[in-house]
């Protein structure tokens, strides 16, 4: 990857950490403000998945940004790789049952607020987004076995080239 690349994922990074901080900061409170009439439970849920689900991004950026480090380094190839790529999964899968949550909290507002019901079509397709957020993770995952064997054949090689420096 070229080091442009990089640094144009990094400002990318960058910008959303900081969209992503404003969304915490100033957004969720005023969420929490524009649903003064709704029972608390669903105040709590709506923001607690909202403040939760920004986390969620902002963990995958930072691991991100530090897989980005190792392919400047080229030490991407590297056992170290694992803890980041396995956070990154972890946080895609919470992420996928956030958005699930968000299903369910729609339809249980169905039966707290009248005259504002969630039409069970809308969360079906919450759920659908729930599902292909997890199909994500899994795809995330099998790259994850991908990596895994690049780490051992960039070993393999390394002690190959070891013992031909040896012979020779």
């Amino acid at each position: 990857m070229g080091g442009r690349a990089v640094l144009a994922l990094r400002v990318v990074i960058a910008l959303a950490l900081i969209g992503s901080l404003f969304v915490q900061v100033v957004m969720m409170p005023l969420v929490w403000l524009d649903l003064d009439d709704a029972p608390i439970g669903f105040r709590v849920a709506v923001v607690a998945i909202g403040v939760l689900g920004v986390l969620c991004l902002q963990v995958i950026a930072v691991c991100i940004w530090r897989l980005l480090t190792f392919v400047r380094r080229g030490t991407v190839f590297s056992h170290a790789s694992f803890r980041y790529v396995d956070i990154v999964i972890a946080s895609i899968g919470v992420g996928a049952g956030l958005i699930f949550a968000v299903a369910v909290v729609a339809r249980f507002a169905n039966r707290a607020a009248p005259g504002d019901e969630v039409a069970p079509g809308v969360v079906g397709l919450i759920c659908g987004a729930a599902l292909v957020a997890a199909g994500v993770a899994l795809v995330v995952y099998v790259l994850r076995a991908l990596l895994a064997q690049a780490v051992a054949l960039d070993s393999e090689a390394k002690q190959l080239q070891s013992e031909l420096d040896e012979v020779i």
